[in-house]
């Protein structure tokens, strides 16, 4: 079996309920028949059509490959591409694409989900948690600007049967600004601090003192206001703080050092190389890297069995397509070290669950494991209808 061709498409979303979002995807054919559906791990912020670029560059190195043979091809994007060898978001972001293509035409060719290739279910569900509530839990994007907003937002995830939730209590000044770095780090204004610990301290007296309540700060603070911030913060019970610097082990690990809450990195770092000072140093209990940015499911498994060397926990970074939600899901029920599993308000948004054929959603804060073979979803014809395409058929 060869690879024939690769269609790669970047998602033209700009009239949908997420205005910004343009998951970059692809689907990789081979010469029996068999396709398989990948994701660039770049759908917000900046980099979608650089994302869509390298994987156009990277699909031609892999045309009449043996799609079975996915560490031979991971080998060769990593050695011939020449950039890839120090990792980095766009560069890591199409080799993920192609790796996680590539396990779904594995899986379709043994007629397996893709958690019987890796080992097996070491778990029936995946718990999971509801993430992001300061943009709201609904259908489409709300911001959340007072206390009463955030205390809602909660118990409308409570109320669906979550038992832990995520926010980030600094992106929305209350009157609807975005904050900007200067405003989140350093110093803080008092007014600034104050603003935080009251939607933390509603949100932890709605839900009461049985629900998980992460902290996620995006690395929107440094050093010193993440110590500020979690020093304050101990007092509600917090289950972990999320990003609370730039990915920076030694940064991290000031931060780890001054504060008693467990702090959780990874949506920013790349491979086993970018994970290894970070289990070395200590200064990490939870890892989250992402299945599409940080080298496919090929090289983020041996990140999670690196992890478990060091008792660090395993939450994959899910924030894309349901495409990598059925990714996500079958690695987190084949490795010994999962934690919880990220439900981001995203993937609520019709939008984007339209871009797959399955609509893979949790029950009671539970989240079932596909059982379709390979990645147990793929792309839908509105996918291929919204998006921007272009076929790579030759190297």
């Amino acid at each position: 079996m060869k690879i024939s061709k690769v269609d790669v498409m970047l998602t033209d979303l700009k009239s949908s309920d997420n205005p910004g979002w343009r998951p970059v995807v692809l689907r990789i054919y081979t010469d029996e028949g068999i396709y398989g559906d990948g994701e660039a791990a770049m759908a917000f912020g900046c980099g979608s059509e650089a994302a869509f670029g390298m994987i156009k560059d990277l699909a031609g190195l892999v045309i009449g490959m043996d799609p079975l043979e996915n560490e031979v091809i991971w080998e060769k994007l990593y050695r011939e591409s020449f950039w890839a060898q120090n990792a980095g978001p766009v560069v890591f972001s199409g080799i993920s694409a192609i790796d996680i293509a590539l396990w779904d035409i594995k899986g379709k060719y043994y007629k397996e989900p893709l958690f019987k290739l890796l080992g097996g279910r070491m778990r029936e569900k995946l718990k999971c948690y509801a993430s992001q509530l300061q943009f709201g839990w609904d259908e489409r994007k709300i911001p959340a600007l007072n206390d009463r907003d955030y205390a809602k937002n909660a118990m409308k995830a409570v109320d669906e049967g979550y038992r832990a939730i995520k926010i980030d209590f600094n992106t929305y000044a209350p009157d609807g600004h975005i904050y900007s770095y200067d405003e989140t780090s350093g110093f803080q204004d008092p007014l600034h601090i104050k603003t935080v610990v009251g939607r933390l301290k509603a949100v932890r007296e709605a839900v009461g003192p049985d629900i998980d309540i992460i902290m996620e700060n995006h690395a929107a603070t440094d050093v010193q206001s993440a110590v500020n911030l979690g020093r304050i913060a101990e007092e509600y019970d917090i289950l972990f703080i999320e990003e609370p610097v730039s990915p920076d082990p030694k940064m991290n690990k000031l931060v780890a050092d001054r504060i008693n809450i467990p702090l959780a990195q990874g949506e920013r770092i790349y491979t086993r190389k970018g994970f290894a000072p970070y289990f070395e140093n200590g200064s990490v209990r939870l890892i989250q890297p992402d299945i599409g940015n940080s080298g496919g499911i090929t090289e983020v498994k041996k990140i999670c069995d690196m992890a478990q060397v060091y008792n660090v926990g395993v939450q994959i970074h899910v924030c894309g397509s349901p495409l990598l939600t059925a990714a996500s899901l079958q690695l987190e029920a084949a490795i010994g070290n999962f934690a919880i599993h990220e439900h981001h308000v995203f993937n609520r948004y019709r939008s984007n669950k339209a871009l797959c054929i399955c609509d893979y959603q949790p029950e009671n804060g539970y989240f079932s494991i596909p059982e379709l073979p390979g990645l147990g979803n793929e792309l839908s014809d509105f996918c291929f209808k919204h998006s921007i395409k272009v076929t790579v058929d030759h190297r």
